[in-house]
């Protein structure tokens, strides 16, 4: 049997490299809008970003997320990721 390749992605917080799957992805699609994709099948320019509060709080605080996307991200998005990292913890 083949062994099926594991995708793997870079959190632009930590840079640190993990499986597709294991990360949140954040997509500004075609008319510049910016939203969290849980299927990672969205059209758009995608960045992901580790399920951990500290690589959230940096990527906020460097604004990484709104540079790798090229686009504002609203707060309205670090809200439903935050409760998208708290819903995992527990």
């Amino acid at each position: 049997m083949k062994k099926k390749k594991i995708p793997l992605r870079r959190c632009v917080a930590c840079n640190e490299g993990k499986p597709k799957k294991e990360l949140i992805r954040i997509v500004r699609n075609t008319e510049g809008k910016v939203e969290v994709d849980l299927t990672g099948k969205m059209n758009g320019r995608g960045a992901y970003i580790c399920p951990d509060m500290n690589c959230l709080e940096k990527a906020i605080k460097s604004k990484r997320l709104s540079k790798v996307l090229e686009a504002e991200v609203t707060d309205e998005v670090f809200d439903r990721l935050y409760d998208i990292i708290r819903e995992e913890k527990n």
